[in-house]
């Protein structure tokens, strides 16, 4: 599974230096953080709204379809500031065997 954010990362990577014409990704970067975070609040929303609507429908797909364009632009916004999907795993390795109840005591 992390070979395919790792595709990802490179390709995303490569996008920067690519025409803005030429891919949505570079139009993106081009347009600056701004934008990318526009996209990453809009997709969150709609991701909210399909969570909503699978519950009352049952079926996932809308969900499984706006999660994976949230992740896509949330690592959009990672790359422009320099960092790679294998960061965002190794937080969640570090996490693991924490409390998420003794985690969030320890921030406040």
């Amino acid at each position: 599974m992390s070979d395919i954010l790792k595709e990802l990362g490179d390709i995303l990577e490569q996008r920067k230096s690519a025409d803005a014409d030429s891919s949505y990704v570079s139009s993106l970067y081009a347009k600056g953080l701004n934008k990318i975070l526009e996209k990453v609040g809009e997709e969150a929303t709609e991701t909210i709204l399909a969570a909503k609507d699978a519950e009352t429908s049952g079926d996932n797909s809308d969900l499984i379809y706006e999660t994976a364009d949230l992740w896509f632009h949330s690592l959009i916004a990672l790359s422009h500031l320099g960092e790679k999907p294998e960061a965002v795993l190794n937080e969640l390795q570090r996490r693991f065997g924490l409390s998420g109840l003794d985690e969030k005591a320890a921030r406040g």
